[in-house]
């Protein structure tokens, strides 16, 4: 972001101000004008407006916004309000901090956003989000009042105070604008609401005062600017109170005495309005001279401040209060500010007099040099005899540099300064004011004979001594503080009071310059500040203006002190009318005389540029033509040259051409050789990387083959130990049931160990071809493995020449072909396998099932040879009992009665080793299906096996591919 500075006047740039990343919302002025402060969210930059150039930079944290920086009215202090409400007060020139307001209480906490602060930097106002107002005195450094708004407002947006020319800058109505659009005007003291502007239909988005108070301008929401008149808004607040001034009337002119006095009988004190300068109501003492004519002693100044009480001020304390100096001045010398009239001058322009002013008077201050310029425009405008006045810018320069912001002011200053304390200097023109000097002579003769005769033994006349120090208004001899110390003096005083200085200056000087011989020492004296003491010259100023006989005082040949005129300047033509006419007829047919000289020498002059440009451009031309036909010549024999060499060239060229086809071709010779060469080693290596992969995965296969067969041992092992762990406990129960029955069974113990050898046989028979089938099965899936095998390493085999062919020739159709056909039959050959496995296990599930018919039928023939050898047994039983009885069993009641008992014994030991039988035969038959569960284990481990191992056959080959 940058700021620009414009001209008013001109409308031209000035200045380009760079510094500020983010938009700059506030823009302060330094009372004196030099200084400016900018602000922006994130940081406050001083400016130095005479160089336009940053003199300090206030950075803060991030966290810590800036809401306003600015400067203090008629003060050096800097108020900076931070975003977390605190306040810091900084000295201007040093930048230290002078003080910081203490945070507001908790009852009343308002979030700052707003400020304004009086004309004479006494309170400031501070408003936010809140209807509270709060009033700091910056003298106590505290807060000494909180004003509550109305209900309806919850939120100040501006505020700014009403000035008033009669408060000495203590302002006590306060512009309060809120949230909804109406600017309401608080006394501060009364804490009573005077009116207000704007309203909810049409409310007001910003607003400004005019600097004396007697506007109010207005920007409405809906874009019209409005403009307010405060004396009409106030018409009613400050109509006047009835008059308390009661006048008695006088006697009728026939009836009054020679002697008598019109007098006013007051009985209090007299009234004004406010702000209404046309009502103010003026008191006069009036005196009886000896004569009977009746002066108005001017004590009153147009503000309302008392000349003698000031005059008694001013010889208290030497000067005025820094704070109130300027206020002082304009209410001493009346200023009319004639805005319409001052803007008319402006309006004209700069005065062609003063068109090269920076040449004669270069000022550093660009802004200095402008004010100047306009200030002397001005005074040429409004008489013509500035115009030619030598001294013009020496006297109003420290006067432009004082005022240097308020170029009005400046001007009526400088008007007075010269209607009043110039009187008579323009009567000799343009010879420095005789009568003046003689003035200022006569009275340093009277004072001092003994420094005058010295002056007139040198030779050093009035217009040496006295002269310097009024053209320049002794802003040469004198720093800032003395000059303005001394001219609170000369403002206060009679018009002769000024002539009266530089006679003191001269006889407070006398040490000095009676030491002085030379005239170069009295022209430096007299323009180059010296070692005095102002207030001692101010003292012998009064002193003079008291001790000077009347008869050569200088305030009997002064009028006494005039103001401007309100509305229109006066005219002022208190000069030689003819001789400044004359001098300017004459410098007019100068400058048109200067005009004529100077376009014919111009005229001359471009004719004899264009003769001295014709014969310039001849000569060239002659000489490009002599420079071309000799770079003609130089540039064939070059070519001819060039011709020679580029023939040598190309012989070398052919010559290398040919070492280089040489070199080419043995280069590519060796290349192909090395490249075949790193063809076949890349091969090798290939083929032994492969062979490596192939043997390291046959390693691992083998090892599985091993580690799985170690495990089936294992397994075998404990299968083994947990059989004989059951026929051990079998045993024991056998021999427990044995012991019982060993006698009665021995035959059918033997009957029944042979059917079981004969069981036995018959198992190990279905276990030996259920064994010769799964060695079958595997014999032919290893037969199949090595044939897979086999054809893996026939198709490497294959796939290895195929790839040296490829190296040799372009066949790449062929070879995919080729390859295409290899899956193929590795295709087939895969799924002969899986209808071999297939057809193998539909034999194995056929075999199962002629098996378990094989074990039906054994068992029906078991249980029927057991019912039969039962029948048998019991049959020859009966017989051997009753060998003689042919009687039948049911027809015999004895036989029959004695024969039972004998049969359910028989049955007792046969349903004993029955059981005995059946609990065999389940544990058999549970040792058979553990057998089964882990061949078919078995079975599924080798399928495993088998179908990894094809994979890794396949492997190499996909790798190939």
């Amino acid at each position: 972001m940058f700021l620009t500075c414009m001209e008013t006047v001109t409308k031209e740039l000035v200045s380009w101000m760079r510094g500020h990343e983010s938009s700059v919302f506030s823009i302060s002025v330094h009372a004196s004008g030099r200084y400016a402060i900018t602000t922006s969210s994130d940081t406050a930059q001083l400016w130095d407006l005479d160089t336009f150039q940053r003199k300090r930079k206030l950075n803060i944290l991030q966290s810590v916004g800036i809401q306003k920086v600015f400067f203090l009215p008629l003060s050096n202090t800097i108020l900076s309000c931070f975003k977390d409400n605190s306040i810091f007060a900084w000295e201007c020139d040093t930048l230290s901090c002078k003080y910081q307001l203490p945070a507001p209480p908790e009852s009343s906490s308002v979030l700052y956003k707003v400020f304004a602060v009086t004309r004479d930097g006494r309170i400031l106002a501070a408003g936010g989000k809140s209807n509270h107002l709060h009033l700091w005195c910056l003298e106590a450094k505290q807060l000494f009042r909180i004003i509550q708004m109305p209900t309806k407002v919850r939120a100040i947006r501006h505020l700014e105070f009403l000035p008033d020319s009669f408060d000495a800058g203590s302002n006590q109505v306060l512009g309060v604008l809120s949230q909804d659009g109406i600017m309401r005007f608080v006394n501060i003291q009364t804490c009573k609401l005077l009116f207000e502007i704007g309203s909810l239909d049409e409310g007001i988005s910003s607003s400004v005062i005019s600097p004396h108070g007697r506007y109010i301008a207005s920007i409405m929401e809906n874009g019209s600017l409005n403009i307010y008149s405060v004396q009409a808004l106030t018409q009613e607040i400050n109509k006047p109170p009835p008059p308390l001034v009661k006048v008695i009337e006088d006697l009728p002119k026939s009836k009054l005495n020679s002697g008598g006095l019109k007098m006013k009988v007051t009985s209090g004190r007299v009234q004004r309005p406010a702000k209404s300068r046309e009502n103010k109501i003026q008191a006069r003492i009036l005196k009886q001279d000896l004569t009977g004519n009746f002066e108005n002693k001017e004590n009153e100044a147009s503000d309302g401040l008392n000349k003698k009480r000031l005059q008694i001020l001013l010889k208290g304390y030497g000067e005025y209060p820094t704070k109130y100096r300027m206020f002082i001045w304009r209410s001493l010398l009346q200023l009319p500010e004639n805005h319409t009239a001052f803007s008319s001058l402006v309006d004209k322009g700069v005065h062609v007099a003063f068109l090269n002013l920076q040449k004669k008077y270069p000022i550093k201050s660009r802004k200095l040099l402008r004010v100047l310029q306009r200030t002397l425009s001005a005074l040429a405008h409004w008489s013509a005899i500035f115009s030619d006045t030598p001294y013009l810018p020496l006297l109003a320069f420290p006067f432009v540099k004082l005022f240097q912001n308020n170029q009005l002011i400046c001007f009526e200053v400088v008007a007075t300064l010269i209607i009043n304390w110039c009187q008579h200097w323009f009567e000799y023109f343009p010879n420095p004011p005789i009568n003046i000097l003689s003035l200022i002579e006569n009275v340093l003769a009277f004072h001092d004979k003994e420094l005058l005769q010295h002056f007139i033994d040198h030779d050093i006349t009035s217009q040496l001594y006295a002269w310097p120090l009024l053209e320049t208004v002794f802003s040469e001899v004198l720093t800032r503080e003395e000059w303005l110390k001394l001219f609170d003096n000369v403002f206060s005083n009679h018009p002769s009071f000024l002539l009266m200085t530089v006679v003191a200056y001269n006889t407070c000087s006398r040490a000095p310059l009676l030491n002085c011989s030379l005239r170069d020492d009295f022209e430096y004296f007299f323009h180059h500040r010296n070692n005095l003491d102002i207030s001692v010259v101010i003292r012998e100023v009064y002193h003079l203006m008291d001790t000077t006989p009347t008869d050569i005082h200088p305030n009997d040949k002064l009028d006494a002190f005039v103001a401007l005129t309100k509305g229109q300047y006066p005219v002022f033509n208190q000069y030689p009318k003819f001789i400044v006419d004359y001098q300017t007829q004459e410098r007019e047919r100068i400058r048109n005389d200067e005009l004529d000289f100077l376009r014919e020498r111009q005229m001359v002059e471009d004719m004899q540029a264009e003769v001295d440009q014709q014969r310039v451009e001849d000569e060239a031309w002659y000489q490009k033509q002599e420079l071309l036909r000799k770079a003609e010549e130089t540039r064939r024999e070059m070519l001819l040259q060039e011709e020679e060499k580029m023939a040598q060239q190309r012989q070398r060229l052919a010559s290398v051409k040919r070492e280089l086809r040489a070199k080419e071709m043995h280069l590519q010779d060796a290349t192909r050789r090395r490249f075949l060469k790193l063809q076949q080693d890349q091969c090798e290596m290939e083929l032994r990387r492969l062979n490596d992969e192939i043997e390291r995965k046959v390693h691992m296969r083998d090892q599985e083959i091993a580690t799985t067969a170690k495990d089936l041992e294992m397994r075998h092992l404990e299968l083994e130990s947990q059989k004989r762990l059951y026929e051990k406990n079998l045993i024991r129960n056998q021999e427990a049931v044995a012991k019982e029955m060993r006698e009665d069974s021995d035959t059918y113990r033997r009957k029944v160990d042979l059917e079981e050898h004969m069981f036995h046989k018959l198992i190990e028979a279905g276990q030996t071809q259920n064994q010769k089938t799964q060695k079958l099965i595997e014999e032919n899936l290893a037969e199949a493995e090595q044939a897979c095998l086999n054809a893996d390493w026939r198709i490497q085999a294959l796939h290895k020449q195929r790839c040296d062919d490829l190296q040799r020739n372009a066949c790449y159709q062929e070879v995919a072909k080729l390859l295409r056909e290899n899956r193929r039959k590795e295709t087939e050959v895969l799924n002969a396998m899986v209808g071999e496995g297939a057809k193998k296990w539909e034999e194995a599930k056929e075999k199962d099932f002629h098996l378990k018919s094989e074990k039906k039928a054994s068992a029906l023939s078991d249980a029927s040879r057991k019912w039969f050898l039962e029948k048998e047994l019991d049959d020859a039983l009966e017989h051997a009992e009753h060998p003689y009885n042919t009687v039948p069993r049911c027809q015999s009641g004895q036989a029959a009665s004695g024969y039972v008992p004998r049969t359910s014994q028989l049955k007792d030991s046969s349903e004993v080793d029955s059981s005995t039988h059946i609990s065999l035969n389940q544990r058999r038959v549970q040792w058979d299906t553990m057998e089964q569960d882990l061949m078919e284990r078995v079975r599924n481990l080798r399928q495993r096996l088998t179908a990894q191992a094809r994979n890794r056959c396949r492997t190499p080959h996909l790798l190939a591919t």
